[in-house]
């Protein structure tokens, strides 16, 4: 299997923000989520529970928002 690129899941105070997803985009998370379970050898967590670190990898891996962050505070 492929290396994924989320590790596991970290429990955090959440701030509780609704949204609505696409069904095919919860059938993509349920899927990854069931992948990065047995990638890690643990019981798969909510999909719901992937969407804040690939938002954080997805920013922490923007070449282009780094470089606007690194402008906006020079």
């Amino acid at each position: 299997m492929a290396s994924l690129k989320l590790s596991a899941i970290t429990d955090d105070k959440p701030i509780k923000v609704t949204v609505e997803l696409p069904a095919q985009l919860h059938r993509d998370l349920s899927t990854y989520a069931q992948a990065l379970a047995q990638e890690a050898g643990q019981p798969a967590v909510d999909p719901v529970r992937l969407i804040v670190p690939m938002l954080e990898r997805f920013i922490s891996t923007d070449r282009g928002f780094a470089k606007f962050r690194r402008q906006a505070a020079g």
